[in-house]
Parts: structure tokens; C-alpha cells; sequence
């Protein structure tokens, strides 16, 4: 009951629309479009127009789960990418936003989990195309071939990746970050030992079995309240470039380059356009950051590698699941005048909290 429950707050996202919803949702971004493009304009004159960081689950035509991806979806979506962006690795993203400078549209691709059914089609794609990814790997499905535990709530069974398909990942060019030992909710661990296992024994077995470096982490369902800043802390200490959230975000030059904010790849292209061309709605959201800046409050400011002492975990404070996206559309296209003013500021007004 508890995976279903995080998979339906989580992944419910990446469901399609109703007919409805996506032409709502289509005439928004057309009627922002001149917004957006100034703003665009005036960030990149700047060196500080926001980075988007896409999430993919798993790509397969059977469309069996909401976080199944078709492979038409997915190839219109990488056609749209390398036609509208500078892609780059999770690394660039995390020297971007530590530079303080962005001066061209950009955008990262990941994956998290480790599905077989990817290597069937959206894997060669990326690797075909030399597209920069990053995919998190959740290391005992990887080693045990078990099913993941939201797919099994869900009534499916998918196969997870084997050692050698993450290998053949990783020679082609692929980017292998970790994605915890079981695919376990961090916000509700308490255990340095147990977190310590996660994070940083799951990474550094995963860089071992692979033959490669681990430089970046992905908290499972990444929803502020399954973060951790003593996990994230950790993971700093273990020597990892970032650590990904999956509540949404861009990700500015200048802020946290440890934290890494993700959008998640909805099945709609017109959803993803609508992200990646910055909503303006959506340019003031998630701006706290419940990682705290990627330190626990009470561990010191330069803690030993290894083992974490026996200290008491800070739970990030819990934020709600934000509403679905579409659910304001029609609000939001009856008042597109008072978004688009003739004289646009610098930087966006906060924007209010709607998905």
C-alpha cells in the first residue's frame, strides 16, 4: 500500500492528458510564447537563464503504466531537444550552475531506476545520436533481477537492467549514477547506518561492478518528503558532484549546484514544451530548497569520510504533492493578459503556487 500510494503521487504525472487539457494547455503556451521568448532573451543577455533537467522511467510501446513512455513519445521528444537545446551531462549542469553563468538555452536528460525495456529502443537512440545521459540505478534490482517494488503495487512485474546492459551503458557514453540499494523512501530513515548503506555502499558497489566513476545521486521518488539532508550530506561527503530531486524546479546559475532539481517527462509533448520554454507561472516555484543547502543542521562543517557518527536525523520539512498541472488551465488562459505586460521585469514576479 505504501509503494502505490508514492507511485500515484509521484508518477501520476507523466499520464497523458485528456484531449481537453492538452489543447487548453497548447493555446497557454502559445498566447505566453512572447513572453517567454523575452524573458528568454533578457536571462541569456544576463548568463542567467535557468537550466530544465528532464526524468524519463521507462520507455516500451506497451504504454502499460503511467510512467511508461511510448517510443514514438520518447523519439518526438528527442527530436523537439536537439532542435530547440544545447544538450549537456549532468555535470555541465552542475558547472553551470556553480559558474553563476548560463548564456544558452540548455537541457539534461535522465533516467532513474533501470528498466530493461529502455534498451530496446530509447538507449541505442541516445547513444546512437551521442545525446549526454545520465541513468540511476537502483543497484539490488540491478543485481537480484527482482522487480521493482511501485511496479509490483501497480499489478506489473517489469524486468530491471542487468550488470552488463549498464556496463554496455556506460561504454557508450552513459553517465551511471545511483539511485539507492533498494529503492527505498530516505525521508523515512533514520539510521546513519542504513542511510550510510544507501547512499554512499550502494554507490561505491555500483562504481566498483561497472568499471566507472559514480559521481551523481537520485533520491527515489524525490518528492520533498522523501529527501534527507543528512543522506544528502553523506553523499557530499562520499565525494558525489549532486544529488536529484523529482518535484519539479529549474535549476539557476548562481544557486545550489549540489541539489538538482528535476521535471518529469510527461508523456505529453506538449507538457514538456510548455516546461522547457519556462512557464511563467512556474519560474518562482520551488525555490526553498528542503536539502538545506545539502547539510544536516548540527554535523560539522568538515566531517571525516566513513561512517557517519550516531546523530539524530533532521527531516526536511514535508511539503504537499503539488496539484496536477492541467487542473488551473482554464484560469490561467481567461487571465493570460495580465501575465503578458508591456514592460516585463528583469526576472519574474514570484508566480503563484499552482502546478
Amino acid at each position: 500500500m505504501m509503494f502505490a500510494s508514492l507511485a500515484s503521487a509521484v508518477y501520476r504525472r507523466e499520464a497523458r492528458l485528456p484531449p481537453w487539457k492538452r489543447w487548453l494547455l497548447g493555446a497557454y503556451c502559445t498566447a505566453t510564447m512572447p513572453w517567454r521568448r523575452l524573458y528568454i532573451r533578457r536571462a541569456a543577455a544576463r548568463g542567467q537563464l535557468p537550466i530544465p533537467v528532464l526524468f524519463y522511467h521507462r520507455v516500451d510501446d506497451d504504454a502499460a503504466t503511467p510512467w511508461t513512455m511510448t517510443n514514438a513519445e520518447f523519439a518526438a521528444q528527442i527530436e523537439f531537444l536537439r532542435a530547440e537545446f544545447e544538450l549537456i551531462s549532468l555535470s555541465e549542469v552542475c558547472r553551470r550552475i556553480a559558474s553563476g553563468e548560463n548564456h544558452r538555452r540548455c537541457a539534461a536528460i535522465t533516467f532513474d531506476d533501470g528498466y530493461a525495456d529502455n534498451c530496446r529502443f530509447a538507449i541505442p537512440l541516445l547513444v546512437d545520436s551521442g545525446i549526454p545521459f545520465t541513468y540511476f540505478v537502483t543497484l539490488e534490482n540491478v543485481l537480484h533481477g527482482r522487480p521493482f517494488a511501485h511496479d509490483i503495487a501497480a499489478g506489473r512485474a517489469f524486468a530491471p537492467n542487468t550488470l552488463s546492459q549498464i556496463r554496455a551503458m556506460a561504454d557508450g557514453g552513459a553517465e551511471i549514477g545511483a539511485h539507492t540499494a533498494t529503492h527505498c523512501d530516505l525521508g523515512q530513515i533514520q539510521s546513519p547506518a542504513r542511510l550510510h548503506a544507501e547512499v554512499v555502499e550502494a554507490g561505491s558497489q555500483l562504481a566498483e561492478l561497472v568499471g566507472c566513476p559514480v559521481r551523481h545521486f537520485a533520491f527515489p521518488f524525490g518528492r520533498p518528503e522523501n529527501l534527507n539532508p543528512f543522506a544528502a550530506e553523506l553523499a557530499r561527503r562520499a565525494g558525489y558532484l549532486s544529488v536529484s530531486s523529482a518535484y519539479g524546479g529549474y535549476n539557476r546559475p548562481g544557486e545550489n549546484p549540489f541539489h538538482i532539481r528535476r521535471i518529469g517527462a510527461n508523456r505529453d509533448l506538449v507538457q514538456v514544451k510548455n516546461h522547457l520554454t519556462f512557464d511563467p507561472r512556474k519560474l518562482g516555484l520551488h525555490r526553498d530548497d528542503p536539502l538545506g543547502g545539502s547539510r544536516a543542521e548540527g554535523l560539522p562543517q568538515r566531517p571525516a569520510i566513513g561512517r557517519p557518527p550516531a546523530a539524530p536525523v533532521v527531516p526536511p520539512k514535508a511539503i504537499g504533492p503539488a496539484p496536477d498541472q492541467a487542473d488551473s488551465l482554464a484560469e490561467e488562459v481567461a487571465s493570460l493578459f495580465s501575465i503578458l505586460q508591456p514592460e516585463l521585469p528583469d526576472s519574474p514576479a514570484p508566480a503563484r503556487h499552482d502546478a
